[in-house]
């Protein structure tokens, strides 16, 4: 992954922000099999936690890059900030509760145990919502100890979670827990921004985006969009590009535009193979230049 891996973005139409998340879509857009990389090694001070996102009908994993200081257990400090933070991107959401307690541990196997209490399953969930927020941890704790350095990347890696030191335990009244798990390709969302960051201001001139996709072979379709100043967006400039890498495969995309000072929306779509845009692959990002 690029070294410059910064916040995922919004979800276009997301309503992700909802305290108590309704009943999501179950189902997934077709990801490929077995094939959800690790993150890689990063010299950094922050941390990529996993949170769950609306793109349309469907529901999927979204990935931020937070910041971290201290020599703490990287894998508990994710996920601590998953269950007992917010999201900085309003449209995501976590229905995880702070735990009184929380520990992780790295086998010589590449498996994760991660012992939680269950006061962090006080939410109300149904079963898709519950195996996205199960999925979710093991997302983060994989990807904590993978860009940590904890782990071999190249491996598989899998986690068990235990609830106050016992297996079996029934996540959300919904998933059963004790088994090691690996991550669930068809989860994580198809298409999100890495570079610029929600919010964030930069010099005018060339602007440079960046992101990525579960699927090299489909085109990208970019739009940026000028806010008026009165809440109205209009569109600026319309581009395509495609991600490096295999077809089929997780790749990287990279673009950039010339803009001169105010605020901006950028909005990314998979474009499927009769030319249409796939809505459901689809991500923002708001910032502004001058």
């Amino acid at each position: 992954m690029l070294a410059v891996l910064l916040l995922t973005g919004c979800i276009a139409n997301g309503n992700g922000s909802q305290a108590t998340p309704s009943s999501p879509s179950l189902t997934v857009q077709e990801a490929p099999a077995s094939n959800a990389p690790l993150e890689t090694t990063q010299a950094s001070t922050k941390i990529p936690v996993y949170w769950i996102g609306r793109s349309k009908e469907e529901v999927y994993l979204y990935r931020e890059f937070r910041d971290i200081s201290g020599d703490g257990n990287p894998v508990t400090t994710a996920l601590r900030i998953m269950m007992a933070q917010k999201p900085l991107d309003h449209d995501f959401f976590t229905p995880w509760q702070e735990p009184s307690s929380l520990a992780s541990s790295i086998s010589g196997k590449n498996v994760i145990t991660v012992d939680i209490s269950r006061d962090a399953f006080n939410s109300n969930l149904d079963a898709g919502m519950a195996q996205r927020a199960v999925q979710q941890l093991v997302y983060t704790a994989t990807a904590a100890a993978s860009s940590s350095g904890l782990i071999n990347s190249g491996q598989q890696i899998q986690v068990v979670i235990l609830v106050d030191g016992h297996k079996d335990y029934m996540a959300f009244g919904q998933v059963q827990l004790g088994e090691p798990l690996a991550r669930d390709a068809s989860l994580v969302a198809p298409l999100w921004i890495i570079d610029p960051q929600e919010d964030t201001s930069m010099p005018t001139g060339l602007v440079k985006f960046n992101g990525r996709s579960t699927d090299s072979s489909r085109p990208i379709d970019w739009q940026i969009l000028q806010d008026n100043g009165k809440g109205e967006k209009t569109s600026l400039l319309t581009g395509q590009t495609k991600a490096t890498g295999e077809p089929g495969q997780y790749g990287l995309f990279a673009f950039g535009a010339t803009l001169k000072a105010g605020k901006y929306e950028l909005r990314v779509s998979q474009v499927d193979d009769a030319g249409n845009t796939i809505e459901t692959s689809t991500d923002t990002r708001l910032f502004s230049v001058g």
